[in-house]
């Protein structure tokens, strides 16, 4: 994901303190209860994962209580999973959290509504989108739309300390992850991977026997090396319906 400080503003309101009691709430499920903040039938799949859940969740506790916070907020930690197991149709797979307060929203490549300029891998998805399907490059970041069609927006790791790109990984949550993405490959139903860049490709024999789409990652670092040109949204519609499902309607609503 994108991480240069300073590229995005800041909005204050999102900071840790001024969590409400809904967020301290779900801090403190993501410490007890993890799995009452998923879709139910997530639930059994991830049962042999809640020990590690819940010291993720202590972990994140304690960055809180330290004062050093942690990104996206609370409620939003583990919000990929509140897409039902079963409706799942596309995995598309992202590093880690944005780490500048305020446009962590839990969904991989996505950002807060209000967020401006938008992040520039976002930017470049939506040129993609556009020469791939014509449709028009949203002037928001919110892909909850694509959420609630079956598009498990998945990062890799779940959280990040705030200005520091890749501070949360190796701590547990690539086996969280990585439990995810073997339960959607055993379902018999339709599913279609998109895996950006090599972080994201080293999980392809966890979906060995699916459809995978690969390609340089959407950054500005990769994406005129395969990424342009690669089509993605089309191929997975494409593979969709070869699987008999509905394809996915990729334009975004307005602000």
């Amino acid at each position: 994901m994108d991480s240069l400080p300073g590229l995005f503003e800041l909005p204050a309101a999102h900071s840790a303190a001024a969590w409400d009691e809904a967020e301290l709430r779900a801090l403190d499920l993501l410490a007890h209860d993890p799995l009452a903040l998923v879709a139910p039938d997530w639930a059994p799949t991830l049962e042999a994962q809640s020990a590690t859940l819940r010291r993720l969740g202590r972990m994140l506790r304690a960055e809180y209580d330290a004062g050093t916070g942690f990104l996206p907020p609370p409620t939003k930690v583990l919000r990929a999973l509140t897409t039902p197991l079963a409706g799942v149709k596309v995995l598309l797979v992202g590093q880690d959290p944005y780490p500048t307060p305020g446009h962590s929203v839990g969904l991989a490549f996505a950002v807060d509504r209000r967020t401006r300029p938008l992040p520039r891998s976002l930017n470049n998805i939506y040129k993609e989108l556009q020469t791939d399907l014509g449709i028009a490059p949203a002037t928001h970041g919110d892909l909850s739309a694509w959420a609630g069609q079956g598009v498990l927006l998945l990062n890799r790791v779940l959280t990040v300390a705030p200005g520091a790109t890749g501070s949360h990984r190796r701590r547990g949550w690539e086996e969280v992850t990585e439990a995810v993405i073997t339960a959607l490959a055993g379902r018999d139903r339709p599913l279609v991977s998109v895996l950006w860049g090599r972080d994201a490709q080293r999980l392809a024999p966890l979906l060995a026997g699916t459809a995978v789409i690969e390609s340089a990652h959407p950054s500005p670092l990769s994406a005129s090396r395969g990424f342009f040109g690669s089509r993605p949204f089309s191929r997975v519609n494409e593979q969709l319906a070869a699987q008999g499902a509905p394809p996915i309607d990729w334009a975004l609503p307005a602000v």
